[in-house]
């Protein structure tokens, strides 16, 4: 809508020129006079007016609002009062940065949704009314981000885009929840099967495992044990406190990192042995805060970092690459993936899900309120004999005869 004083023109109209066209108002004015009369300007191919020749002022004002959303191909809307972009995801930062400071909120988290922010304003424009997005909207920015991400990548963006919008609903900021329509939801089953199948199994073999571990300096080679022996991941082994090794009874006791589920593990004598002589040359640790820690950097720093590059990462792909073995994605939380796979084959889930620190919404995990020692040994038995094959075997046993 133009305002009241713009509909008795804008001043001094710009002067007719030879051919009746009006003169640009100054050197650097970004439309051009048409022949229909109206302030035009051609962008991404396409001719968009603004105004007629006698409302340039008004017609330049049109252009700055709408520039944004027309130079990235978006259909502009009109303004008015209500939620914007801009709006909503200062709110929603804010709110989730509170979160990371009361320690409820893990800081990559948190760097996840500021990334999806950062997508909504590049896509959807700062200005736009989160009341006035639609099905269509939605349709095209899945098509948008489908581009840079793959299928479960592209799953996880999704569902944090919905989080965002759920949070304008659920705070009150807006008075209906959005309706995504039918397109914008996650990757279906079939398409994640087949994403996994074409990267390949993310399992180290037996062979590769103990190549790696043979290979590792110190203190990798103690992490990559405790990775294969207990399920640890990165964050597990960047954060182990020291409180939590019983070396002299082969157990640890920690919780994950990520979710607080406690987690129990017999330690094998291979672990044991490589966590003593991991710690037996720990530098010492540069900030207070890191003095508990069972491992340290040659800098006397963590070993975490809450990002894909943390140094774990970087250490343990340096080492794959050295080795020849780095395919499909495997890195070292592909560690856990062994654990999880040849502990399975010791046909006790609940010991397995225990050691990896997985719950599961059943009525049994509800009552059961603990899981004897034993259990948690045969799991890692199973995976050390798998690893670790004893010497001279199976074939004399059948045979009848003992080992030699």
């Amino acid at each position: 809508m133009v305002d009241s004083n713009a509909s008795a023109g804008d001043g001094k109209s710009p002067r007719p020129s030879r051919n009746g066209k009006p003169d640009k108002p100054y050197d650097d004015f970004p439309l051009f006079a048409h022949a229909t009369r109206r302030w035009a300007k051609k962008i991404r191919g396409k001719l968009h007016y603004f105004g007629p020749w006698a409302h340039w002022k008004a017609a330049l004002k049109k252009y700055q609002d709408q520039k944004d959303d027309l130079h990235a191909g978006r259909t502009p809307r009109v303004q008015g009062d209500g939620l914007t972009v801009r709006d909503l995801l200062n709110r929603f930062l804010t709110a989730k940065k509170l979160l990371v400071e009361a320690g409820e909120l893990a800081a990559r988290t948190f760097a996840d949704y500021r990334g999806v922010c950062d997508r909504l304003s590049a896509f959807f424009g700062l200005t736009r009314l989160v009341d006035d997005l639609a099905s269509d909207d939605f349709e095209k920015l899945r098509a948008d981000t489908a581009k840079s991400y793959g299928p479960v990548a592209l799953g996880n963006e999704i569902q944090r885009i919905r989080t965002v919008f759920k949070y304008a609903f659920d705070a009150g900021l807006i008075d209906k929840p959005i309706r995504y329509g039918p397109q914008f939801r996650r990757p279906s089953r079939k398409v994640l099967r087949k994403a996994r199948h074409a990267k390949g199994t993310r399992l180290f073999e037996a062979e590769e495992l103990r190549r790696i571990i043979a290979a590792a300096a110190q203190p990798l080679k103690a992490m990559v044990l405790l990775g294969i022996n207990c399920g640890f991941g990165n964050a597990d082994v960047g954060t182990l406190p020291l409180s939590a090794l019983d070396l002299a009874g082969g157990w640890v006791n920690y919780p994950r990192p990520k979710t607080g589920i406690e987690r129990r593990c017999p330690l094998w004598p291979e672990t044991v042995e490589s966590v003593k002589e991991a710690l037996a040359r720990r530098p010492e640790p540069r900030r207070a805060e890191d003095a508990g820690l069972a491992f340290v950097t040659k800098y006397g720093g963590s070993w975490w970092k809450d990002s894909p590059d943390s140094p774990v990462s970087k250490e343990m792909a340096k080492l794959l690459d050295e080795l020849g073995i780095r395919r499909g994605g495997r890195n070292f939380y592909a560690l856990r993936h062994g654990t999880e796979t040849i502990g399975g084959e010791a046909r006790d889930q609940v010991a397995v899900d225990h050691i990896m620190g997985h719950v599961r919404d059943d009525m049994a995990s509800v009552y059961r309120e603990r899981i004897s020692d034993e259990r948690l040994r045969a799991v890692t038995d199973h995976v050390h004999d798998w690893l670790f094959p004893p010497a001279a075997k199976a074939k004399d046993k059948t045979r009848g005869r003992k080992p030699k």
